[in-house]
């Protein structure tokens, strides 16, 4: 994944903890997957190293073991308290079985786990939460119990919070398109975003697509010169003197080569498609965030309405002097009460997406370019090594054929 070494090295944490000098700091690693278990109970567990000076945390470092549920259950918390901060996506599960163990499967989960935890202890508010503080520190008995109280929404399993999930997206692609028409925001820099918001996942969506086609394309072409590579030397050890010395060298090289280019394609999936992949479920939970926009804005708009049925009713009351007045004002009170906290809770979603958006623009800025640099740098490498390969055998080849 993109920027997290960067980003541990930035904050610090090789600083002595404790010290008022020091800027505050949290650094955060997802280290050493390991396989327990066998069967479908089988799943790789983690070492979460957390370096800090913060003081509400046990020490300056602890090392806790946490599975991939773990990471499901705070990501679940942090959505469901933050309302309107966008919470950084987990990686994916693998559908294939026999993918699921895979050490390169796996590395890409490490990575995107250690990405995920670290965006939120670097976020200013997240990093305040007391869902990360136990995550980070609590013993894995604790972390268990914890799990297995969730009820409601936590509760759900995985394929239900993916229906959960597609209904959302389902819903947020609707009010996007204009095919929904419930009570809307007029707000023309709100429309702006959920159009900005909806292109970037498409073109996102599509770069990812054909850069898993060049990481593909990559394995093949060496999968096919590894195979050419031992055909050559086959051939070269049937001739003899000049020709059968340049066929096993073609051979060799070609070989080489594979080594080269499947280890390119390795690259190109790691630092290149895996990050695009990531950003296309970034976005996904931008969306997330917009529907929860909506249901905030639609909820405050329907007590509105219900406060104002209930003060024509209360007057009507009083007009009549009814003996339900004062039950009536006790209601309407309530109700008051409720749509004033509705109010601030839509307030609070819209200032806080109104930073999240420069903090994510920022952030996608900084990793699209570094992902793109290493994408360029990769290829004229590659490039550079093919080139260099052929060229020495080309005097060999040419010396062959002229005689």
């Amino acid at each position: 994944m993109i920027n997290t070494e960067q980003q541990r090295s930035a904050s610090g944490s090789s600083q002595s903890p404790r010290s008022p000098s020091l800027q505050p700091y949290l650094s955060v690693s997802v280290t050493d997957p390991v396989k327990l278990g066998n069967g479908v109970q089988a799943y790789i567990s983690y070492r979460v190293i957390t370096k800090t000076n913060f003081p509400e945390y046990q020490g300056p470092e602890k090392i806790v073991i946490r599975r991939y549920s773990d990471f499901v259950w705070l990501r679940d918390r942090l959505f469901e308290k933050y309302k309107g901060i966008f919470i950084h996506p987990l990686p994916e599960k693998s559908a294939v079985e026999k993918f699921r163990f895979s050490a390169e499967f796996i590395e890409m989960r490490r990575q995107g786990l250690d990405l995920f935890v670290n965006r939120i202890a670097s976020h200013p508010e997240l990093q305040q939460s007391e869902d990360l503080k136990t995550f980070l520190q609590a013993d894995e008995e604790t972390m268990e119990r914890l799990r297995s109280q969730d009820t409601g929404y936590f509760k759900k399993k995985p394929a239900d919070l993916m229906q959960i999930f597609k209904d959302v997206q389902s819903k947020v692609s609707d009010v996007v398109l204009g095919k929904e028409k419930p009570v809307e925001e007029s707000n023309p820099e709100y429309e702006k975003l959920k159009h900005y918001i909806f292109e970037l996942e498409n073109h996102l969506a599509e770069a990812q697509k054909h850069a898993y086609r060049l990481v593909k394309r990559h394995r093949e072409l060496g999968e096919s010169l590894s195979d050419f590579g031992k055909a050559a030397k086959l051939l070269g050890a049937c001739e003899g003197d000049a020709l059968g010395k340049a066929f096993s060298e073609l051979g060799m090289k070609s070989e080489a080569l594979s080594v080269k280019l499947q280890r390119e394609a390795h690259q190109l999936l790691m630092n290149f498609e895996e990050p695009l992949k990531d950003y296309v479920r970034a976005v996904q939970s931008i969306k997330a965030t917009i529907a929860e926009r909506a249901n905030a804005f639609r909820q405050q708009c329907e007590l509105a309405e219900t406060m104002k049925l209930k003060e024509i009713n209360l007057d009507k009351l009083m007009l009549t002097r009814s003996d339900k007045v004062g039950e009536a004002e006790i209601e309407y009170k309530e109700l008051k009460a409720e749509s004033e906290d509705s109010t601030r809770r839509f307030e609070t979603i819209v200032r806080l997406m109104n930073e999240e958006i420069v903090r994510f623009q920022e952030q996608k800025t900084l990793d699209m370019g570094i992902a793109f640099h290493n994408f360029s740098k990769g290829q004229a490498r590659l490039a550079s090594s093919i080139a260099d390969a052929w060229r020495t055998l080309l005097p060999k080849l040419e010396a062959c054929s002229s005689s």
